[in-house]
């Protein structure tokens, strides 16, 4: 994993050359509307073309004396084109380069997080489907509930993530937008023209309205997106955290050959990477917090929150997409012990088919207060002495006179929760796979 991430375009992306480079992008873009409105010399055009190039190393020099990186910038560039370098960056501010930059950067890391949540919605389909029929024991409060599927579990993951994937393309569409409109947003050195056009040309929106700065209301949507996906990743690995547990082992995250757990005990197999999702996802979800400081600012602007996105926006980005690669790779190598699933419903003796026995008394004729007094009583002796739910609701005579043994075993069918989960399937669009035949899953095969 830490290979894979070493090479990886969202890491790049975030580098410093690669925001100079956005820059020069956004610098060029505008010559080149000003050449084709005939304000700028096609022979220095050719020039600016040929000669712009990005030195951070002279940049950082410049900047170190001038202290602003955007003028330290231009006069790098400067340096490099010659004469006809007093045609860059004319009629603009600082913050038409850089926030417009920003949007082209945004834009290409959300194309990128887009490509990661399409691999992990392909990863959580696979599960799904391969675990329709995988009957498990359900759990509300971390207590033993009804019975459910696992693939019914990570169908819910699913569509969680779909919903992501919605939200992340609406975000994307809103951050991916620029601005030309100088230093209170007027427009007045440039005109409107260039400014659509040359955010037309960096296959952006053109604000409709701006300060000095695109609105942070945009950055902050963004951000919290990410926080969302993250939400849910650490979500997914929570659940394969505790039900990696020794006394549940349902469920246990990838653990390579010559991996060791404990330097100290080495029977430890510990999900340390579900662990550190869900502690990754604490940093994005703070970073959303940040982001939503910096939409108010002072008027037409300050660079109170220039700071904090230069931390922030990278961050949450290269988490989110390193936390969707380590979904990816937990969710193909989990280990799912299903027969383990089987026998964990049976671990409080029946007692998790009391709402059917319940319904079963009241279709008998009973009425719901007597029927549910009927099977509690019986319930809390069971879990109270550790005696099966069966033989406690037999020594219940308002039980006893409606069922006897082979009715309330008919009842405790785990199987018989499940008759609409191809239902529930279809509803999401997914075919529910055909069931291999199987031996009746009841406490006396366990």
């Amino acid at each position: 994993m830490i290979e894979r991430y070493s090479r990886s375009p969202m890491k790049e992306l975030w580098s410093r050359q690669a925001q100079f480079q956005s820059w020069l992008e956004v610098e060029l873009a505008v010559c080149e509307y000003y050449t084709s409105a005939g304000r700028i010399p096609k022979s220095a055009m050719r020039d600016i073309r040929r000669k712009a190039r990005v030195d951070i190393a002279r940049i950082d020099e410049i900047e170190a004396e001038v202290r602003h990186d955007v003028i330290a910038f231009t006069t790098q560039l400067a340096e490099e084109i010659g004469p006809a370098s007093r045609y860059v960056h004319l009629g603009l501010t600082s913050s038409d380069v850089v926030d417009t930059a920003l949007a082209l950067r945004l834009a290409r890391a959300a194309a990128i997080i887009r490509g990661e949540m399409k691999a992990t919605l392909g990863e959580l389909e696979k599960l799904a489907r391969k675990h329709a029929h995988t009957i498990m024991i359900g759990r509300t409060h971390g207590m033993h509930a009804e019975p459910t599927t696992f693939g019914l579990k990570v169908l819910v993951w699913y569509k969680e993530f779909q919903r992501h994937l919605h939200r992340l393309d609406a975000a994307a569409e809103r951050i991916a937008v620029g601005k030309i409109s100088g230093a209170v947003g007027t427009c007045a050195h440039t005109g409107t023209e260039l400014e659509e056009e040359v955010c037309r040309m960096l296959k952006l929106q053109t604000a409709e309205v701006s300060t000095q700065v695109l609105q942070r209301d945009r950055h902050a949507e963004f951000a919290c997106v990410l926080a969302q996906i993250a939400c849910s990743i650490e979500k997914i690995a929570t659940e394969v955290r505790q039900l990696q547990r020794p006394e549940i082992r349902e469920l246990e995250e990838p653990f390579a050959k010559g991996q060791k757990g404990s330097s100290a005990m080495p029977h430890k197999r510990n999900p340390v990477v579900a662990e550190q999702m869900s502690g990754l996802a604490r940093v994005v979800r703070s970073n959303a917090l940040a982001a939503m400081e910096n939409v108010a600012l002072w008027s037409e602007r300050d660079i109170s929150h220039s700071s904090v996105e230069r931390v922030i926006l990278p961050d949450s980005c290269i988490l989110v997409d390193y936390l969707l690669g380590k979904l990816q790779w937990m969710l193909s190598g989990l280990t799912v012990n299903e027969q383990k699933m089987k026998e964990n419903i049976w671990a409080t003796n029946g007692l998790v088919f009391s709402q059917k026995v319940l319904l079963g008394l009241v279709e008998s004729g009973m009425s719901r207060e007597d029927a549910y007094t009927a099977v509690q009583a019986a319930a809390m002796h069971s879990w109270k002495t550790g005696t099966p739910f069966e033989e406690e609701l037999l020594r219940e005579s308002a039980v006893a006179e409606r069922f006897d043994a082979a009715a309330i075993r008919e009842l405790m069918d785990p199987e018989s929760y499940l008759s609409h989960v191809g239902a529930i399937y279809k509803r999401c669009g997914l075919d529910l796979p055909k069931k291999a035949k199987q031996k009746k899953t009841t406490r006396s095969n366990q």
